[in-house]
């Protein structure tokens, strides 16, 4: 979509600089400020403001605040990407949502489905497979305490916006400008989902080469369905997945740091993640649902016309 008539080598590579830069430490301070005026107002002193401040920083050990924090600096991904869209390739915001120029939200709803439907079977291959012995799992049910009723009602609030935060600034801005860049669909792919595997900082080849999966088969759902609701869907619902086991039989540092993993997890992530591509791509088909920006080119200020794709450049 980038690759309009006022389309400049440069403007990609500023873009990512100024995303990285805008998330890694605009947003960063931004948080901490605001964090940092919530716990004057609760009366916290010199002392106790400076190690609530530098608690924000550590997921070991994860509270509620701490997730909070996370979830809303991923969250700022979203208007991060949509201004850095507007500013160095001066285009509408909506463009990264899809080809619509906005969110598709029945098209979401359908993916969220999908998406379950996915998760089923992963749940029937995974009890075939051998145990993978998740780190920190218990058989015993966790007790409901004040903090789980804290954990939850940040999971609830923030997780689908942290989650969409994370499709914006990789399957949105990072496939536009590394496929618009390179001219290469593989590019649009690749890239982002190792940049984004990479993000997801130290971990095991098994653990790496999960996150890696997940990222390309979200980056071919952009392809396949025309925008990013069918990687919100997937990576909502994993999510909620992921923070509810934490929640309910592990805790949730453990389920925020999981540098070992086994590579059967691998069957039981490539079965949830081809399931749902294939489910996907073939409801987008029946639907009729746009994969590709109507001619002529996508401006400023143009409205949408026909939804009948086009090929790339």
């Amino acid at each position: 979509v980038q690759r309009i008539p006022s389309w400049r080598w440069w403007r990609p590579l500023l873009g990512t600089i100024a995303l990285v830069v805008m998330a890694m430490f605009v947003v960063q301070i931004g948080l901490v400020l605001a964090f940092g005026a919530y716990f004057v107002l609760r009366g916290d002193g010199f002392a106790e403001l400076n190690d609530s401040l530098a608690d924000l920083a550590s997921l070991d050990p994860v509270t509620p605040l701490t997730l909070a924090f996370l979830n809303l600096s991923l969250a700022a991904a979203i208007p991060v990407a949509m201004l850095v869209q507007l500013v160095c390739h001066q285009l509408h915001p909506g463009w990264l949502s899809s080809v619509a120029r906005r969110l598709r939200w029945r098209w979401l709803l359908v993916t969220l489905g999908l998406s379950l439907v996915a998760l089923l079977a992963t749940l029937a291959v995974g009890a075939v497979l051998p145990a993978q012995d998740a780190p920190g799992m218990s058989e015993e049910l966790n007790p409901w305490t004040d903090t789980t009723r804290d954990f939850l009602l940040v999971i609830v609030l923030l997780t689908p916006l942290q989650a969409a935060g994370e499709e914006y600034a990789f399957r949105g801005y990072l496939t536009q400008a590394f496929g618009g860049w390179l001219r290469s669909r593989w590019a649009a792919v690749l890239i982002p989902a190792v940049l984004f595997a990479l993000a997801h900082g130290a971990q095991d080849p098994p653990v790496f080469v999960d996150r890696l999966a997940f990222g390309i088969v979200a980056g071919i759902l952009v392809i396949t369905t025309g925008g990013l609701e069918a990687g919100i869907a997937m990576h909502v619902l994993n999510n909620f997945l992921a923070y509810g086991l934490a929640l309910a039989f592990s805790d949730m540092t453990t389920a925020l740091n999981p540098t070992a993993g086994s590579w059967w997890m691998l069957p039981v992530t490539l079965t949830q993640s081809l399931v749902y591509l294939g489910l996907c791509t073939y409801a987008a088909r029946k639907l009729g649902i746009a994969t590709a920006t109507p001619p002529p080119p996508v401006v400023w200020g143009a409205t949408p016309g026909p939804e009948r794709p086009i090929s790339w450049p």
